[in-house]
């Protein structure tokens, strides 16, 4: 045998551990589930476009798109340590690897601050306005874990939390928050109360058991008349941002798909069964993607 053959014999099962580990890490992160990251970007993506009139700067996509995933990463593992020891009771999450025990606390403690860190470098790239909303941001990812324990409609925490991307990106690019970022940012607080409903639909009965709270246990048998009611709402507030920016059939159509797809969630939630429930909220990665290519759309063929 040949010495190079050797050593490849010899680093071969420390290579395949590295590899092993690298990969219950990237699952630590949520890798290789994007929905997260889709539905994180799509609304900041949104209001990057609008803020910078349908060129924003691409050193600041970078910036969020990077961001977006970073802070996404470290919002999973941040989630996961707080139901470490309630993971393992749910059958759709106990086999998630600090609930199975393949990543110790201590390493995601680790990565979790080596992404935080990698977060700050990003946010001291952007001005002293943005950063402070940044700030403001990572303290809500970091709370809304721990208020599952405490309080009946931990959603209302989320909610701003995943929304917070927009806010942050007219600051970034205009310096201000003009009243169309308030409008986007109601409107995308009401999505996030939407899947993130439907989210906890599938978890419910688990959820019951254990103690943990969602808005899916508070609005009970009504579940889908709310959400109903809140589709309706987000599409408004969308309308009445399109109105304000003179927007036309691109986004009109936009709004209509996305009218369609919230009909489907519906009629998928129909028997309210798990799986069902999981389908509708992987089914707003559709809702975020047409309401972009709608805004897109608009500023391409808008004329000078």
């Amino acid at each position: 045998m040949h010495a190079w053959d050797e050593v490849a014999v010899m680093e071969a099962p420390l290579l395949y551990r590295l590899a092993r580990r690298l990969e219950e890490y990237a699952r630590l992160m949520r890798l290789d589930r994007p929905i997260g990251i889709y539905l994180l970007l799509w609304p900041t993506l949104w209001a990057l476009w609008v803020a910078g009139n349908g060129h924003p700067a691409p050193r600041l996509l970078v910036i969020f798109v990077v961001g977006v995933i970073v802070m996404r990463s470290a919002g999973c593992i941040v989630n996961d340590f707080a139901d470490r020891n309630v993971d393992p009771h749910v059958k759709r999450t106990r086999a998630r690897p600090l609930a199975a025990r393949r990543v110790s606390a201590t390493e995601a403690l680790v990565i979790f601050v080596l992404l935080s860190a990698l977060a700050l470098l990003l946010a001291l790239q952007l001005d002293f306005f943005t950063l402070e909303l940044a700030g403001i941001g990572a303290a809500l990812t970091v709370l809304y874990p721990f208020a599952k324990r405490y309080f009946a409609f931990p959603q209302l925490l989320l909610a701003p939390a995943f929304s917070w991307g927009v806010p942050m990106a007219f600051a970034a690019l205009l310096g201000t928050l003009p009243r169309i970022a308030w409008v986007m940012f109601v409107a995308t607080i009401v999505w996030v109360i939407i899947y993130d409903t439907l989210y906890a639909m599938v978890d419910r009965d688990d959820d019951l058991k254990i103690g943990v709270n969602s808005s899916a246990i508070v609005f009970a048998d009504l579940d889908r008349f709310i959400i109903g009611v809140l589709q309706l709402t987000m599409l408004a507030a969308l309308w009445l941002m399109g109105e304000s920016l003179h927007f036309g059939a691109a986004y009109r159509a936009a709004l209509i798909a996305s009218a369609f797809f919230f009909l489907y969630q519906q009629w998928l939630i129909r028997a309210r069964d798990p799986d069902g429930c999981l389908r509708a909220f992987l089914n707003n990665h559709y809702v975020g993607l047409s309401i972009f290519i709608g805004i897109l759309l608009e500023y391409v063929y808008r004329r000078p």
